[in-house]
């Protein structure tokens, strides 16, 4: 269950932050993993799903899809991009269905008023939620943007240690402006919390832009150079899919890599392992 007031958050986030807060119900066991050095590790995924709408089958919902993709990662974390929640098109609570679907909790973050119901970004967490944050990222007057959030939650991932995790979806348009705006507001809030985050998301905008300069100014990415392309899901010729961490100097990347899934979105997802 997702507690709405936790001191470590309210103290950094008031003000900023509008709460949006859902559990899933799912198990709350705690998932640490050891690996053969001895070290503790954290499998995190980003996957911008696509409202859950594979590429090729026009106005059809496969939630099944996206979370068997999921499944077979065997993520500790995963940001979500492009949900839906009981919006008309896709008739249910995506959020709710993909934690249900794959044993985890989930915290949902809503952008934008939708069709019928909501659209925004989400967390899902094999380790108990103790707190979520919605934080609503700047469009700036005139570019006819998209309003953009950030998720943000805490897991409590041992007896003695939390970890933040965020999910977040930059603006689409060509022009950088927005995601600029987007980035400094993200690395600025972010910079207020104390303690270990992790970060994942699709920021519609590739290593050499200024704003994954912007982010790599405050954040380490779990891959740099040939990290492989995320979009379009059959030959892609893009990366614009990162996960990003800091604050703590023991949090080291084991591996990363890009998952070769063309059928669930037109976003391949993006796998990492981060020791700690």
């Amino acid at each position: 269950m997702i507690r709405q007031a936790d001191p470590f958050l309210k103290s950094a986030f008031i003000g900023l932050f509008a709460v949006v807060l859902a559990s899933s119900g799912c198990s709350k066991k705690q998932h640490l993993a050891a690996s053969s050095s001895g070290r503790n590790e954290l499998r995190v995924m980003t996957y911008n799903i696509h409202h859950a709408n594979p590429p090729s089958k026009n106005g059809y919902i496969d939630v099944a899809a996206v979370a068997k993709v999921i499944k077979e990662q065997h993520p500790d974390f995963v940001a979500l991009q492009e949900i839906d929640v009981n919006t008309k098109r896709s008739g249910l609570n995506e959020a709710a269905q993909l934690a249900s679907q794959t044993g985890m909790n989930f915290y949902f973050a809503k952008a934008i008023d939708y069709d019928g119901g909501l659209y925004g970004v989400a967390v899902l967490s094999k380790f108990p939620l103790l707190d979520g944050r919605t934080i609503s990222l700047p469009t700036l007057p005139g570019t006819k943007g998209e309003p953009r959030v950030l998720a943000v939650a805490e897991a409590r991932i041992s007896d003695n240690k939390t970890m933040l995790f965020a999910s977040t979806h930059l603006d689409a348009q060509k022009d950088d402006q927005n995601r600029l705006a987007q980035i400094r507001v993200i690395v600025d809030s972010l910079s207020k919390l104390n303690g270990p985050i992790i970060i994942g998301g699709d920021f519609n905008a590739t290593p050499e832009s200024e704003v994954v300069k912007i982010l790599d100014q405050h954040f380490t990415r779990t891959c740099v150079t040939g990290c492989g392309n995320t979009i379009p899901q059959i030959n892609p010729k893009k990366t614009i899919d990162f996960i990003a961490f800091r604050g703590d100097d023991k949090l080291k990347v084991t591996s990363h890599k890009v998952i070769d899934e063309q059928y669930a979105s037109d976003h391949l997802p993006v796998v990492a392992t981060i020791g700690f």
